[in-house]
């Protein structure tokens, strides 16, 4: 574990990784870093994807609703959407704006977020991930480790629940 990082005692190891993983990936979203942002990509990918995705979905929802707290629109997507590729494009050049789309559309159920991984590939799906998360949080008032914190946490709850 990082010495900044005070993640949940209780949480195995996968789930400290993930959280370490990410929060790498934002700090090389907000410096605008693309070797960093790669490194931390490639060590997201080397993580279970359904796990990862599934966190960072849980992210991008948690964001959308702090950012939107009067509903969500189509509109409102839209204008993230294109607010994150403008930030974006000036240091990526190859942004992928179909693997952004597929972030957000995957995040809020709107298409099939396993499907969609697949059509743009797990690399360039966990790159928009985190560029999406970078760019909702910007406007956030929380540090993107609460988000990530409670991410985990909820997931962490849903799996112990036994269904009926």
């Amino acid at each position: 574990m990082k010495p900044d990082r005070n993640w949940p005692v209780e949480w195995p190891p996968v789930a400290r990784d993930i959280a370490d993983a990410t929060l790498d990936a934002l700090t090389a979203v907000r410096s605008a870093q693309r070797d960093a942002l790669d490194d931390a990509v490639d060590e997201l990918r080397g993580l279970s994807f359904e796990q990862v995705s599934s966190v960072h979905a849980a992210i991008v929802r948690e964001l959308l609703e702090d950012t939107h707290p009067d509903g969500l629109s189509s509109e409102d997507v839209q204008d993230a959407l294109t607010s994150c590729a403008r930030a974006t494009i000036v240091w990526l050049p190859d942004l992928d704006v179909q693997a952004l789309a597929a972030v957000y559309t995957g995040a809020l159920g709107i298409s099939d977020l396993e499907d969609d991984s697949f059509r743009v590939g797990h690399g360039a799906y966990l790159r928009s991930a985190v560029l999406v998360i970078g760019n909702l949080s910007t406007v956030s008032k929380k540090s993107p480790a609460a988000y990530v914190t409670r991410a985990i946490g909820e997931i962490a709850r849903a799996q112990t629940i036994e269904m009926p």
